[in-house]
């Protein structure tokens, strides 16, 4: 399945038109991690799976994620998988250990480690993600459209280099500064496998894609400028070129302050998180460009008096405009009362149906 069989109940769900800056009937809302451990289903099954088992097992993958949206009610599914699976097939050892999250046991310290970094060509290395796009797809109401993902190009390198997670970045912020021919031969690698892995998505049956850039936020506006934002402009350009009516959405978080650089990668969609308002956010980004976002996941801790309010306050900021899609700040967390992630939905639902 391509963009060009994509079917016409797909082109005109209220998400697929909002990603297109068309008005929509209400608000569409999906929530990143909206397949977790706040759900007891995704917990029954992580007691007899690891995780990276779990991301590789096409049924189960799939299962999960049709089980989020026919239980919350959402506008679209996005496929259980992770980011760093990617990293695999590039010749990195990856762990996820119990209680300290992914490791990479041999990162990259030397630019030999670069050099012989294996380039991703094709979609065949995840013969797992093949399947679960499938299955799910297939599974699918015919109007839910399905969203395919992968790790930015700077949060992926920063693994790569720190071989954990970071506080401060010390090493990878190194490498960019100090070896700025091996900092581009490093991204450059990593932004030509992640177009061919989106593209290979989307010919399997996604109808859009996300970036996700969690870590990019630990640098200047400057740093970002010269020694990241080229590289997402050249995966975007790339997946547009081959599947130009896909929608590309570009999430970052801690980047509030360099919102109109953001902009400049040329995405469909900008995922804020909460520590900017929507309609502040809106101003920075101008109204041709479509905007994601951006409940505190916190929030959904709260009584449900409290979670009305606060999502009715950004609801209100967004002002029906064409192109806004509800979601939150980041990813719902696993502690969350499942009932006031449901509430969620149907707040935004029959507050904004027109």
């Amino acid at each position: 399945m391509t963009q060009t069989t994509t079917s016409a109940a797909l082109l005109d769900s209220p998400f697929m038109k909002a990603c297109r800056r068309e008005p929509t009937p209400y608000t569409p809302i999906w929530l990143m991690r909206q397949a977790g451990r706040y759900m007891k289903v995704y917990r029954d099954v992580r007691d007899k799976y690891s995780f990276k088992d779990l991301c590789k097992n096409a049924d189960l993958a799939a299962e999960i994620t049709l089980y989020a949206v026919e239980r919350l009610g959402v506008d679209a599914a996005i496929i259980f998988s992770d980011i760093l699976l990617i990293l695999e097939p590039m010749g990195l050892r990856l762990e996820y250990e119990k209680g300290e999250g992914p490791v990479i046991h041999n990162p990259i310290r030397t630019i030999a480690d670069i050099d012989a970094l294996h380039p991703v060509t094709s979609i065949e290395p995840f013969p797992f993600l093949t399947k679960a796009i499938g299955i799910t797809r297939h599974g699918l109401p015919s109007d839910i459209p399905l969203i395919g993902f992968c790790g930015a190009p700077f949060t992926l390198a920063s693994y790569m280099i720190e071989g954990q997670g970071s506080r401060n970045y010390v090493r990878t912020k190194s490498l960019m500064l100090q070896e700025p021919q091996a900092w581009h031969t490093l991204m450059s690698r990593i932004s030509d496998s992640l177009g061919i892995y989106l593209v290979g998505q989307l010919r399997l049956g996604a109808q859009a894609v996300q970036i996700f850039d969690s870590w990019v936020g630990c640098l200047s506006p400057g740093d970002f400028e010269i020694s990241v934002l080229p590289y997402l402009q050249r995966i975007i350009q790339f997946v547009k070129r081959e599947e130009p009516a896909a929608p590309i959405i570009y999430f970052s978080t801690d980047t509030a302050a360099m919102l109109p650089l953001v902009k400049q990668t040329g995405a469909d969609v900008i995922g804020i998180d909460w520590r900017i308002a929507l309609d502040n956010a809106w101003k920075n980004l101008g109204d041709d460009v479509g905007i994601m976002g951006n409940l505190d996941p916190t929030v959904l801790f709260a009584e449900p008096a409290i979670i009305k309010k606060k999502t009715q306050c950004i609801l209100d900021q967004a002002g029906n405009r064409p192109g806004y899609i509800f979601n939150l700040g980041h990813g719902v967390l696993p502690e969350t009362p499942l009932e006031n992630v449901e509430a969620l939905v149907r707040i935004v639902h029959e507050y904004t149906f027109q």
